[in-house]
């Protein structure tokens, strides 16, 4: 555990037990419950840092709702379109112009890493799939973004929460001197709320944003796989080597039919 932590959690423990040694108050019962049902005196109740954890929790759904949608299988590698496509190539009903202006229509990350390829109709298959590679490399960059805002909210959230606690530990204890009264742990309450409230926020934060983060990287990488794999099928029947084999086999096929 780094040192900071350590201190930090010693101050909380310290705090914790400065509360449980106090004696109760002889004036009875006060209402300095934290509050739980009503989510605005949550958030009131929680202090200053409430406001950059409600901005963290606002980027959180904003930046996982639109990565929920750019990563969608059928966005990136759409079905119909990748085997309608390679199906065709493999019929021979494409040329290189048609194939391209079908990359073109159809747009998605797929289709620019076809188009890259097939700009390179007729060459050998290293070099196609070199600039298949890249473009491939591009648009898995581009599906990539916004992984550090969920890493930074993850990282962030935690240590908002804490800052949150240090406040109200030291809120606590400025209100008893204040007050010169040690025997009032009603005086402690309301600066153990904010702390614990924000600890809980900070907490709420950062464990969706790690999640997130784990769904979103793994996503990427299975879509990258995917990439490649279609691509591979692409080169295969475009390159030097397929074409010069394709009028070999060409016979083959129409002597299996006369027979």
């Amino acid at each position: 555990m780094a040192p900071w932590k350590a201190r930090s959690l010693t101050w909380i423990a310290c705090g914790l037990t400065v509360l449980c040694a106090l004696p109760a108050s002889a004036e009875g019962p006060t209402d300095t419950a934290i509050p739980t049902g009503n989510l605005l005196s949550t958030i009131r109740d929680g202090g200053v840092l409430m406001v950059p954890l409600l901005g963290c929790s606002f980027l959180l759904a904003a930046f996982g709702f639109e990565r929920l949608v750019s990563l969608r299988w059928s966005r990136v590698v759409p079905k119909p379109f990748v085997t309608r496509f390679i199906e065709q190539l493999q019929a021979g009903s494409l040329s290189r112009g048609e194939a391209l202006d079908a990359c073109d229509e159809n747009g998605s990350p797929a289709a620019r890493v076809f188009a890259a390829a097939v700009r390179r109709w007729g060459r050998p298959a290293v070099e196609i799939e070199q600039a298949a590679i890249d473009a491939c490399e591009r648009e898995v960059n581009h599906l990539r973004r916004y992984r550090r805002v969920f890493n930074g909210i993850a990282t962030i959230g935690p240590l908002l929460g804490l800052l949150g606690t240090v406040f109200g530990l030291i809120r606590s204890f400025n209100d008893v001197a204040g007050a010169g009264a040690m025997g009032r742990p009603d005086l402690l309450a309301r600066g153990f709320g904010e702390a614990l409230i924000t600890t809980a926020m900070g907490l709420l934060v950062a464990i969706p944003a790690m999640v997130l983060h784990w769904v979103f990287t793994s996503r990427v990488d299975r879509l990258a796989m995917r990439l490649d794999e279609t691509c591979q099928q692409v080169i295969d029947e475009i390159s030097l080597e397929a074409t010069a084999e394709a009028p070999r086999r060409k016979p083959r096929a129409v002597l299996a039919a006369g027979a």
